[in-house]
């Protein structure tokens, strides 16, 4: 008789735990041995004595928390390799979200557990493709579980802002972006949509460019916004950490047009309230159809969910006969998405 999830998977203070490999996934506290989903702060704190993640993962949060910070050993574990720990069977697959994002899939005692992290299952430029996962459980996040939050094309929100820009070409365009991953993904759908000119970048952004850049990753002519007078900013498109647009360091840009490219945009009070005079729904999660579909094609015959609005997705399955249930985690937020306050990478200073 094969053991429900239930038996071996579990919530503690320091997040997910799973028994039999003695290990938690993104806990919230430092842990002996985590394995990490990606490299958001929500997800991957400091201090614990092991990690297990992808290599981009690895580089990310090593570059964010510091040597010795992101793990005392590191473990990379490539997408589609699999890792024998106590007899639970580890593989990491692409979850579409950032850099290295992988959705966790535990085999014990013939059953399969998906831990999808945050995940995107649209196609971007700058991580490697979400596909959905055969599993008998599934541990979903859900950021934007409401039937009000259906994203469109990201490239249409790309187009509106290059039409901003032809409209009001002696304005200066600043786009609020998260440091890690839509900052990336934003100029990458700039170069795609044929936008060839200097792309100017808070100083803050800088550093996990690098990292992409390390992995592979073109993003073409690239200048420090400070290091630009006003004139040369006059017309162009600057992109910064959510934080920035609304503080001194935005004020100093020629008349600006202020954006913010966030799934949080839907919502037309967020973008009232923080000044945006061009939101941009551009999301790197799943939106509300996306997260149902990814329930119905895993054949999952149950689903947790970890955060976001748990209790409206679990009313959506259980009207299909799947049935859901509530972890409510601790420790996770809207770092990605720029619902919250905007935090810089640990140990470096706005510029």
């Amino acid at each position: 008789m094969t053991p429900h999830p239930e038996t071996w998977l579990s919530v503690r203070p320091e997040g997910l735990y799973c028994e039999p490999a003695d290990l938690f996934i993104d806990p919230a506290r430092a842990v002996p041995r985590a394995l990490i989903t990606h490299a958001h702060s929500d997800h991957a704190r400091p201090g614990h004595g092991a990690v297990l993640a992808t290599p981009e993962t690895l580089a990310l949060m090593t570059r964010r928390l510091g040597e010795g910070r992101a793990g005392l050993t590191q473990q990379p574990l490539a997408y589609g390799e699999s890792l024998d720990v106590n007899g639970v069977r580890i593989t990491l697959f692409p979850a579409g979200h950032v850099l290295g994002s992988a959705q966790v899939l535990l085999e014990w005692r013939g059953v399969r557990v998906v831990i999808t992290g945050d995940y995107c299952p649209r196609p971007q430029p700058t991580c490697a493709p979400f596909a959905p996962i055969p599993c008998d459980l599934l541990v979903t996040e859900a950021t934007f579980a409401l039937p009000v939050f259906r994203h469109p094309l990201a490239e249409g929100e790309i187009a509106r802002l290059l039409r901003s820009l032809a409209l009001f070409p002696d304005r200066t365009h600043v786009v609020g972006a998260y440091a890690l991953g839509k900052a990336q993904r934003l100029i990458a759908l700039l170069r795609g949509a044929g936008y060839d000119a200097p792309i100017f970048l808070h100083g803050a952004l800088f550093p996990l460019i690098e990292v992409y850049r390390a992995f592979g990753h073109d993003f073409g002519d690239l200048r420090p916004a400070t290091a630009a007078d006003k004139s040369a900013l006059r017309g162009a498109l600057v992109i910064a950490p959510p934080g920035a647009i609304q503080d001194r360091w935005a004020r100093r840009l020629h008349d600006p047009v202020v954006a913010l490219a966030s799934g949080w945009m839907r919502v037309r009070q967020r973008a009232k309230s923080r000044g945006v005079e061009l939101p941009l729904v551009i999301s790197d999660h799943a939106d509300w159809d996306e997260l149902n579909a990814t329930a119905e094609l895993s054949g999952a015959r149950e689903v947790w969910v970890t955060h976001g609005r748990e209790e409206a997705l679990i009313h959506a399955l259980a009207a299909r006969g799947i049935r859901g249930r509530a972890l409510s985690l601790v420790g996770r937020g809207e770092e990605d998405e720029g619902g919250g306050p905007e935090a810089l990478p640990a140990g470096e200073v706005a510029a």
